[in-house]
């Protein structure tokens, strides 16, 4: 089967048939996971050689230990929990700490250079009012803002209550917006 006659198929027959060693299905399950993967391992990181690497990873370990998955059906959450605890072993890794939230700034609508500047400084002072926050308001806020996860998605993915996970967003959120407010 083409991998155009598997991109509209369900991630537990894409996950069951790259568990047999269909290399198609697996490159759908990459093609299909791998951008909000990027995202997330990039604001973890704050780098983008750094975040390409994990996210390789990432995949290498999940094509080996696919047989492990039990529900197909979850392997959007399974792939996540690999991805994120690689992205902390590399945070841990760090001597330094280096910058964990830097990100890089959205192409601008205007060309010109004083909009650029503006645009890179307002990313700067994001990326420092995200390394201010506790870890944990910070990874609920990159899967819900940047990977656009559902509160009960980050609750499983992050193995916490539902209810957690509301009150780490209305902290981190409320400390982001007084970081931020001379950017509003």
């Amino acid at each position: 089967m083409s991998g155009r006659l598997l991109d509209d198929a369900g991630d537990d027959t894409l996950a069951g048939r790259a568990a047999d060693g269909d290399t198609v299905a697996f490159e759908v399950l990459v093609r299909r996971h791998g951008p909000l993967m990027r995202a997330y391992a990039r604001r973890m990181l704050g780098s983008t050689y750094e975040s390409d690497d994990v996210v390789q990873e990432t995949f290498v370990t999940a094509w080996r230990r696919l047989g492990e998955l039990q529900e197909g059906t979850a392997v959007k959450s399974w792939l996540m929990r690999i991805l994120s605890r690689r992205c902390i072993d590399r945070i841990r890794a760090r001597h330094d700490h280096d910058d964990v939230s830097e990100v890089d700034a959205a192409a601008p609508v205007r060309d010109d250079p004083e909009h650029r500047a503006e645009v890179r400084t307002a990313s700067e002072a994001l990326g420092r009012a995200l390394d201010d926050l506790p870890e944990l308001q910070r990874r609920c806020w990159v899967l819900r803002e940047a990977g656009q996860y559902s509160y009960d998605e980050i609750a499983q993915e992050l193995g916490i209550p539902v209810s957690t996970v509301r009150g780490q967003l209305a902290r981190g959120r409320r400390r982001l917006l007084e970081a931020m407010e001379e950017w509003r």
